[in-house]
């Protein structure tokens, strides 16, 4: 269990990465907040007599008010950490997603949220994660060759939006760690996972490149490396995660 409590806020985590990272966020003993437009997804997964420690707001996160109930984690005082994995769901028909802004959106909302907290008089500086993808490196290629058709062609849009949420993110100020993974699949594993890290002002740190990570493998590592214990190696980064 934790020796220090964090209180941390989720959006997006009623599937995938997010889901991963806020069970094994929960399993170590930390407090989490977490808005969910349905919040019967998540209660069926962790009932609420057995996890105490989870509290589940209504909500959609574009909206400020309802991303402001998730950022205060007492009176006067916002969240440690703030992990935001949302995304748009992809029509192939269209090549495209059902909200092309979605991503960038919701960082202006966090943002938007974090500066209205603070004129109110609350006081913290949350660290901000973002899942975003390889494919948009300024730095060289972070895909295989194989797989430069699928990404600059039929993700095309949802890459823009990510791109934008990216830059928003790192011209604003705030602590953050960027998340780029592999093409998600699904299953835990225990495959060794490979880490590049990127600057986004000097460039490239280290190389990892491959095809797929899983989307639980990919929640556990962020669990680990930047909520359990963050890793400082991380922060203002971005990181670029596969097999």
């Amino acid at each position: 269990m934790a020796t220090h409590c964090k209180t941390v806020t989720f959006l997006g985590a009623s599937t995938g990465v997010g889901l991963s990272a806020l069970k094994h966020t929960l399993a170590a003993g930390h407090r989490c907040i977490a808005l969910c437009r349905i919040p019967s997804k998540l209660t069926a997964i962790f009932p609420p007599e057995t996890t105490p420690n989870l509290q589940v707001v209504q909500g959609n996160a574009h909206d400020i008010a309802a991303v402001s109930k998730c950022l205060v984690a007492e009176e006067g005082k916002l969240v440690e950490e703030i992990i935001s994995t949302i995304g748009g769901k992809f029509i192939p028909s269209k090549i495209t997603i059902d909200d092309k802004e979605v991503c960038r959106k919701g960082i202006t909302t966090i943002l938007e949220a974090l500066a209205l907290l603070r004129s109110g008089g609350a006081i913290g500086k949350p660290h901000i994660v973002v899942g975003s993808t390889t494919g948009m490196s300024r730095f060289g290629r972070d895909i295989p060759l194989a797989m430069i058709p699928l990404y600059h062609v039929m993700l095309k849009v949802p890459h823009e939006d990510k791109k934008a949420m990216e830059d928003r993110l790192i011209e604003s100020g705030e602590a953050y760690t960027i998340i780029r993974a592999s093409l998600l699949v699904d299953g835990e594993t225990s495959k060794e996972i490979r880490v590049g890290v990127e600057d986004p002002k000097t460039g490239r740190e280290s190389k990892a490149i491959g095809y797929t990570i899983s989307r639980e493998d990919t929640g556990k590592w962020v669990a680990d490396n930047l909520v359990l214990q963050l890793d400082g190696r991380y922060v203002n980064k971005i990181v670029m995660m596969t097999y």
